[in-house]
């Protein structure tokens, strides 16, 4: 190559170097600013949890639930017109995001020091200790203690299921806590561990199903929407929807709607 060609195409050799060099230092494009394109969130959500996220029969099977409700209103102040619920059983619900089914969870996921290693959570928008439930005859279980070698209906890989094996408990697996109760009342499992929200809830629309409280765990589990790891705009968004919220009485609002209470309240 003579000297003019090199003279020639050094620039562009120099300016496509450092384009690259630019490009490799450049972040990579926050989640955020796909869905402020597109104008849609995809949300993870089991549909089968009440009071959190269930179809209402009366409302013409309609998606709702505090949860739901909840995403709706802090994705609607992100500027998203259009939330998306997709519906997955627990135990893959979470895995849902690593496959690019959904953008996020929200679905009372327990913020965890084993979760936080491999996802972000929004700050806590609910906290509710974990209550010990059995069928109402049942006098022989009086403490967390008494479960060891019951059989606890539990979904596998949520923090109650976790929470019942290290108690000693045998685990039956359930899809929710609506497919728990109906084992305790046919007695084909002697425990539950759940949210004490899900039980007043249940006993709210079934006073006479025979079922009990008979203890409660001292530590109130806190969950947050959970969001795929590198994403720092978006969770900041979500953090500051979910503070208007609180403030301008919407949470309290939400809340009451479905448990009667604000449970922001302690």
């Amino acid at each position: 190559m003579n000297y003019l060609a090199r003279y020639l195409l050094l620039p562009l050799f120099l300016a496509g170097s450092i384009a690259t060099a630019q490009a490799a230092e450049a972040p990579a494009s926050d989640l955020y600013d796909q869905l402020k394109t597109n104008k849609v969130v995809r949300v993870g959500t089991e549909g089968t949890y009440a009071p959190f996220s269930f179809h209402d029969t009366k409302k013409d099977n309609l998606l709702t639930g505090f949860d739901v409700e909840l995403a709706r209103e802090v994705f609607k102040r992100l500027g998203i017109e259009t939330v998306e619920f997709v519906e997955a059983p627990w135990d893959g619900l979470i895995a849902g995001v690593d496959a690019g089914r959904y953008d996020v969870v929200v679905n009372q996921v327990g913020i965890t020091p084993e979760r936080q290693e491999k996802y972000d959570f929004s700050q806590p928008y609910i906290s509710a200790p974990m209550v010990l439930i059995t069928h109402a005859d049942n006098d022989s279980i009086k403490q967390l203690s008494d479960i060891k070698d019951k059989k606890a209906a539990q979904t596998l890989t949520s923090n109650f299921g976790k929470k019942a094996v290290a108690l000693g408990a045998e685990l039956v697996s359930v899809d929710g806590f609506a497919q728990a109760i109906d084992l305790l009342i046919s007695k084909r499992a002697d425990v539950t561990l759940n949210d004490r929200l899900s039980f007043f809830d249940f006993k709210k629309q079934k006073p006479d199903a025979p079922v009990k409280i008979v203890a409660s765990d001292t530590e109130a589990a806190d969950s947050g929407i959970l969001v795929k790891k590198g994403n720092p705009a978006l969770l900041a968004a979500i953090n500051k929807a979910l503070d208007e919220i609180k403030a301008d009485g919407t949470y309290a609002k939400i809340s009451e709607q479905f448990f009667g209470v604000d449970v922001s309240k302690p």
